[in-house]
Order: structure tokens, then C-alpha cells, then sequence
């Protein structure tokens, strides 16, 4: 389906990788790795045809249709989310344009031309709008959005409704660029279960360890400016580049230790001349040897030791009979909730239901219209949102809002920090007005983690954010001596840290004192989607 060889691409005299080779067949799930600036994108794009190799051939059977979510979304006009959806929102005029070029030409022998044939034949189906709907409802939009306005809707929305019309056209090949970091955990298992049965051929860059573990078959890794291949999913590629690394060193000790006494043998006796010519043997030996290079040894996450926060009362924070509504729309009636010290939670439940407002509730950012909300003795609550630019020094650097906020931290200290934080060298002293909404994320995170909070609430922590560092955080709150209450997406994620999960629905809160099997387990249900959705 898709064959791609002896691929090289630089820039400005720096090689991204060179003598690349990728195979691709049909039905097959493929997953392309490596370290944040390797150049995994860069290949998407020489796929797709926006950007041309220094050399080697991308090649595909001719009847290949390819479709690609990107990370970013374009500007969406007047148009709907089922319009989007649907490919009405100038997806189909386009393609007819593209069409007619062609036919005009009288190129329609091309791959292009049967690629745009199939992507307009695919959206004018009279099933198209039923087709839309169903993809719409699983990635987590209700009935009544279908007819809003697109641009009412926040950009992780609008990306969704992308990627339900690509799902509508369904692809031979579905190249996918991190497309989880706009999911919840509600419609991201309803994404991966419908992954798992999709009849194409699917690569997929990702940072989301557990999705890429339930579908991909094997892993290429870009590394050292190589791309690598490995069979199995992320976990077995893992596995197998710790094996291939300890193999390797292996061999290269044994021959530095093999060089090393025939070196030897040579310096002590080369001026002895009954022992001269051995002396040179052993010379010309290491000569002919076939030098075996250190490897490099594969990245670990950064191990950060969080500072111990001061310590709490044992009830961390209680919710009594609270009431709480947005205007007409009731989210809690007479909520009760106690979260114990040292407890590190999740909450977990159908979209709409209310873990965000409740994580506010409990962070203090929302105050109930009615009931009591106490937080514990001595508490000093920090509150992790995606949204909080505004707390940043528009004119301060990376390092210097991390110093700030931990005065006693060494700059090497907090350099270290940011570096796992994916805050590289001179990204260090980049002003905070010019970081991205990412990067602004992540240096958020981090100025949590320097000088905590004993209760540390935190909406979608893992976003923006690559396996590593994902695994980093991981590290980090495993140590944390405080009190955590989060909402995720990323299933490693809670399935490693949470002990309690809260499940929200329908206005009610309800405890499992377990971990995410046990609740999964005690929710009667027999799935992970069932045990979300349940009442």
C-alpha cells in the first residue's frame, strides 16, 4: 500500500534521517515514534506531498485513498458541525474543483485524480448524513450541536467534527497526528473501539501510550537518525529497544575489552624482539576489527522528587448539600462529597456530566448556589486548568517563572526540570507572551510541581505533553505526599496513579474506593464505555 525508501530530509544542514525505509500494508496499524523535533511529522508531510525529501521515493498502490487528520484545525466560516461533518462546509466544492482540473488536463490516469474521485463519491452517499451522525455521537457531540455553528464551539470541537468527516470517507490509509489530544476518555474508548474494527490501514503518531498498546501491530522508531522497526505494539517496542540497547552495549564492551588487552599485549612487548612481530599481530588485529559504536542509550524519564507539601487536615475537602446550576440547567442537587487526605482520584463519567464543573467546585473556582463548601485545616489548593495564560508573566522568561515560584531550586535544578518538560537549552529563555497554548500548559505544570500545593486538582494534565514526559509526570505525583483529584483521557495515566475513582452522572457523584479496574470490576458493566456511561 504505502513503501517508502532510502528517505533523507535536512534542515539547514541538519539531518532529520536519512536512508528511512517504511512499509505500509493494507489493514495494517502502524505506529511512528520518536523524541519531540525527530521528524515524524516532517514524514507526514512528505506522504501527503507538502514537502519534498532530499532523496528516496514515497511510494502507493495507485488506488490508495488517503485521509489525514492534522493537529490543527482550519477555519470553519458560518458553516455547522454537521455540515463540517458531512463535507458541505466546501469540502465537497473543493474536491469537484480538483476534479474538473484534471479532467480538463485529461490526467485522470493519475493518483490524485482517483483519490479526489474517491473522497467526493464517498461524501455524496445518501447515507452521508446518517454515516456523520453516528461518527458525531461516538466522539461525543449531542443531537442538539449538530446545527450550531461550528465556531461557537471551542477548537478540540471543531477538530472532532474533522475528524468524524474523515471517518466518513473512510480512507484506505488514515494517517493520524496525535488525535487523542482533543478527546475526552468518554469518546476516546468509543474512537479506539472503532479503530479496532476499521477496515484500512492506519499510521499514527501519538503520545497516548494505552491507545497506541490496544492497536498498533508495529512501532518505527526515529531514532539516532535512523528509523527503526519493531513488531508489536508500544509496550513489546519498549521492551525490544531495552533488549536491542543491552545487546549492543554488550558487544561493545566486549570488544573495548578485546582491544584494550591487545593493545596492551603491543605496548608491553613491541620493543622486545623475540615478541615484535606478535606485538604487531595484535596491532593489525584491532585494525581489521569492524569497529562496533557505543550505543546510545534509549531516553528515561526524568526523575523529580516533588517537594513535600505542608501537611493537611484529614479531610482535605467536603461538599455538603450542594446545589449548582448554569442558569435554568441543574448540574448538582444536594451533592455530598469528603476527599481524605493523600487520596489521589479521578472523576470519570459520561461527557456533559459535570467533572469539570465539580473539579471547580472543589478548587473553588465556582461557588455552589446553595450548601457548604469547607476546605480542610491548613489547605493550599492548586488548581491545574487547561486555560491558565493569564497566571504567566507576559514578560518574564521560562526559567525565571520557575525560579520564582521555588526560590531555594538551583538553576541547573529547575534547567533539569524544564528539560523533561520538553524545555530544551535556549527554550529556556523564551519570553512567556511568545509560548504556544502547549507551551504555556506544560511551564504551568511545572511551577505546580516546584512548589506544591497539598491538594493539587488538575483538569487533562497529560495534554501537550510526549510519552517521556507523560512518564515523567507519572514519576513525579507517584512521590507526591499531597492530596490529588484529576480528570484524564490518557488511561495509563489513572490506571498507574488513580486509588479512588468518583464517577459522575445524572448529578451524582458515586465513590469506588479501587483503582480503575476495581472500578470497572464493581460497575457491573462489561467494558470500560459501559462503566463510563452507567447510571
Amino acid at each position: 500500500m504505502l513503501t517508502i525508501r532510502k528517505l533523507k530530509k535536512s534542515y539547514g544542514g541538519e539531518t532529520l534521517f536519512e536512508d528511512a525505509d517504511l512499509q505500509i500494508n493494507y489493514g495494517e496499524r502502524v505506529a511512528l515514534v520518536g523524541p519531540n523535533g525527530a521528524g515524524k511529522s516532517t514524514i507526514f508531510r512528505i506522504i501527503l506531498k507538502e514537502e519534498e525529501a532530499d532523496r528516496g521515493t514515497v511510494e502507493r498502490d495507485e488506488w490508495t485513498l488517503v485521509g489525514f487528520l492534522p493537529q490543527e484545525s482550519e477555519d470553519v466560516g458560518d458553516y455547522t458541525v454537521i455540515e463540517i461533518a458531512t463535507g458541505r462546509a466546501g469540502e465537497i466544492e473543493k474536491l469537484e474543483a480538483t476534479l474538473k482540473k484534471f479532467e480538463d488536463a485529461g490526467t485522470v490516469d493519475v493518483p490524485e485524480y482517483s483519490e479526489a474521485q474517491g473522497m467526493f463519491d464517498a461524501l455524496n452517499d445518501p447515507k452521508v448524513e446518517a454515516k456523520a451522525k453516528k461518527m458525531l455521537r461516538g466522539l461525543g457531540y449531542a443531537e442538539t450541536d449538530f446545527d450550531r455553528p461550528a465556531k461557537e464551539m471551542s477548537g478540540g470541537w471543531i477538530m472532532r467534527a474533522h475528524l468524524a468527516r474523515l471517518l466518513v470517507i473512510e480512507p484506505d490509509l488514515l494517517m493520524l497526528d496525535e488525535p487523542t489530544n482533543h478527546l475526552d476518555l468518554m469518546s476516546l474508548l468509543w474512537f479506539q473501539d472503532y479503530l479496532k474494527n476499521y477496515s484500512g490501514a492506519i499510521l499514527m503518531i501519538s503520545h497516548d501510550r494505552e491507545f497506541m498498546d490496544e492497536l498498533v501491530e508495529s512501532v518505527y522508531d526515529i531514532n539516532e537518525k535512523k528509523l527503526n522497526s519493531y513488531t508489536g505494539n508500544y509496550s513489546a517496542f519498549v521492551e525490544q529497544r531495552h533488549a536491542q540497547y543491552e545487546q549492543q552495549n554488550n558487544a561493545y564492551k566486549n570488544q573495548q575489552k578485546q582491544i584494550k588487552e591487545l593493545q596492551a599485549f603491543a605496548n608491553k612487548f613491541r620493543s622486545v624482539s623475540s615478541k615484535a612481530s606478535q606485538a604487531q599481530s595484535k596491532l593489525k588485529e584491532i585494525e581489521r576489527m569492524e569497529k562496533i559504536e557505543k550505543p546510545m542509550s534509549p531516553k528515561k524519564p526524568f526523575r523529580f522528587q516533588i517537594p513535600e507539601p505542608p501537611r493537611g487536615g484529614q479531610k482535605a475537602m467536603t461538599l455538603e448539600n450542594i446545589d449548582f446550576a448554569y442558569g435554568k440547567h441543574k448540574v448538582y442537587e444536594g451533592l455530598d462529597l469528603t476527599i481524605e487526605r493523600g487520596e489521589r482520584t479521578v472523576l470519570v463519567g459520561p461527557n456533559g456530566s459535570g467533572k469539570s464543573t465539580l473539579l471547580k467546585l472543589l478548587a473553588g473556582e465556582l461557588t455552589a448556589q446553595s450548601g457548604d463548601y469547607t476546605p480542610g485545616h491548613n489547605a493550599k489548593i492548586g488548581y491545574f486548568s487547561q486555560h491558565r495564560a493569564a497566571t504567566l508573566d507576559p514578560n518574564a522568561s521560562v526559567l525565571s517563572e520557575v525560579l520564582n515560584a521555588a526560590p531555594t531550586l538551583r538553576e541547573d535544578e529547575a534547567r533539569g526540570i524544564l528539560g523533561s518538560f520538553m524545555f530544551r537549552k535556549e527554550e529556556v529563555y523564551k519570553m512567556t507572551k511568545v509560548l504556544s497554548g502547549g507551551e504555556k500548559s506544560r511551564l504551568n505544570l511545572v511551577k505546580f510541581l516546584v512548589d506544591p500545593p497539598n491538594i493539587l486538582l488538575m483538569d487533562e494534565p497529560t495534554t501537550h505533553l510526549d510519552i517521556l514526559t507523560v512518564e515523567s509526570l507519572i514519576l513525579a505525583l507517584e512521590s507526591y505526599a499531597g492530596t490529588l483529584v484529576f480528570i484524564s483521557h490518557d488511561v495509563h495515566f489513572i490506571k498507574t496513579l488513580a486509588t479512588d475513582v468518583i464517577h459522575v452522572a445524572n448529578g451524582v457523584a458515586k465513590r469506588f474506593h479501587g483503582d480503575w479496574d476495581y472500578f470497572i470490576e464493581k460497575s457491573g458493566a462489561g467494558d470500560e464505555r459501559a462503566a463510563l456511561t452507567a447510571d
